[in-house]
């Protein structure tokens, strides 16, 4: 007669520790960050013209990198800190990790088209596009969170008015950044502004941390 000990186990079999996704993510936020500096260059000086005003011309390459790369370091920071709430990783949290790191690698592209449109006629257009990335970024990492909260992926329990809090500092910042699609169409450089305050905003803890408060 078999016994409950003698079947196999009934636990889900997919999930795994994190620390492949983790050390993958790591590597995928490192190559992002390296491929922003890579669009910054020395400015082409004409005859007679003085490096310093030349480098000041330049101020919407330096700009659109500070802000991308604070917002990417920020982004991996609050990855980390997300990442040490959770224990299990399945199929889904990897696929939606995926998506997140699809916006990180992406984001070069919308901050080498804003540095070089920020003061023409096309900066709204190349700020929209930026806006675009910066927001699906941004519900890629709440659908993060909020799956791994909806799966219990996490090691600890949190109650529903917990759990509400934590989602809608997610999604303040969200919201934020898709109103700066909006704001692109207004002022390009306005819009520059906004995403890196958000990005300060997104510096201050957003998950609770173990055996602390939400």
């Amino acid at each position: 007669m078999s016994t409950q000990s003698d079947q196999p186990s009934s636990g889900p079999s997919d999930l795994a520790e994190t620390n492949r996704l983790e050390a993958f993510s790591d590597g995928v936020f490192a190559i992002a960050i390296t491929l922003l500096v890579l669009e910054l260059h020395a400015p082409k000086l004409e005859e007679g013209q003085r490096l310093w005003p030349a480098l000041l011309d330049e101020w919407p390459q330096f700009a659109a990198y500070l802000a991308s790369f604070a917002i990417l370091g920020i982004m991996w920071v609050n990855h980390h800190s997300m990442f040490r709430q959770i224990r299990r990783a399945d199929r889904g949290l990897m696929f939606l990790n995926l998506l997140l790191l699809l916006w990180v690698t992406l984001l070069p592209f919308p901050t080498s088209l804003f540095a070089e449109h920020l003061e023409d006629d096309n900066g709204h257009v190349a700020g929209a596009v930026y806006s675009t990335n910066l927001t699906l970024a941004a519900i890629a990492f709440s659908l993060i969170w909020w799956y791994v909260l909806r799966h219990h992926l996490v090691d600890h329990t949190m109650s529903k008015a917990e759990i509400r809090r934590s989602l809608v500092r997610y999604s303040v910042g969200t919201v934020i950044y898709a109103a700066t699609i909006g704001i692109s169409f207004v002022s390009a450089q306005l819009t520059l502004i906004v995403v890196f305050l958000l990005a300060l905003y997104y510096g201050f803890e957003q998950v609770r941390t173990r055996g602390g408060t939400a």
